[in-house]
């Protein structure tokens, strides 16, 4: 993985470049970060098709609205990720309400993270809490909620999170290296 050699260059580097060094070892480290954005292994961040919290319907080739019974879950999942990592956080809550079981643990982290990105981390952490309860496996759920922990200064409670997404086997995953990332700086991501 690059995070080792790219820190093995930012210790060797001379004393004249140590600015560029820095910079070099810290855009290997994110540089896979976009790849895996929001939870998902695809590498398909690009933004909505559709507009309004609508969902792209592969097979009528349009966008319908997110209710449409053609539609599975998947496709709404897919909307609600793009939504999000567009900040589109209104057309993200459109989208997840039409998902079919409201308790499934994907759409309460998504609805933790909606709630922290407007500025509510009590209810946020209940979301979260309320995944987790679904599937204590969900990393993802898991690194949202260090992140809002990290963002809030209480970094053992994000260091216990971190933890637990290792001991789960979450180790060079995006919502490993972003809540790590989000405990060494205090700030955690957007998408």
């Amino acid at each position: 993985m690059a995070h080792a050699p790219s820190r093995a260059l930012a210790l060797r580097a001379p004393a004249s470049r140590p600015a560029l060094a820095l910079a070099l070892g810290a855009g290997l480290l994110l540089a896979p970060l976009p790849l895996l954005a929001a939870g998902s292994s695809s590498s398909d961040v690009s933004a909505p098709k559709c507009e309004n919290g609508q969902v792209w319907d592969d097979k009528s080739e349009k966008c319908v609205d997110a209710q449409d019974s053609r539609l599975d879950d998947d496709s709404r999942y897919e909307a609600v990720r793009q939504y999000a990592y567009a900040g589109e956080l209104d057309a993200a809550l459109v989208a997840l309400a039409a998902m079919s079981d409201q308790q499934d643990d994907r759409v309460l982290t998504y609805r933790g993270f909606i709630a922290r990105k407007q500025g509510d981390a009590e209810t946020a952490n209940a979301f979260y809490q309320m995944a987790l309860r679904q599937n204590p496996d969900n990393i993802l759920a898991r690194s949202y909620m260090g992140q809002g922990y990290a963002e809030a200064g209480r970094m053992e409670l994000a260091q216990a999170q971190l933890s637990e997404i290792r001991k789960r086997g979450g180790r060079n995953t995006w919502a490993e290296v972003s809540l790590r990332l989000a405990i060494g700086s205090g700030k955690g991501f957007s998408y």
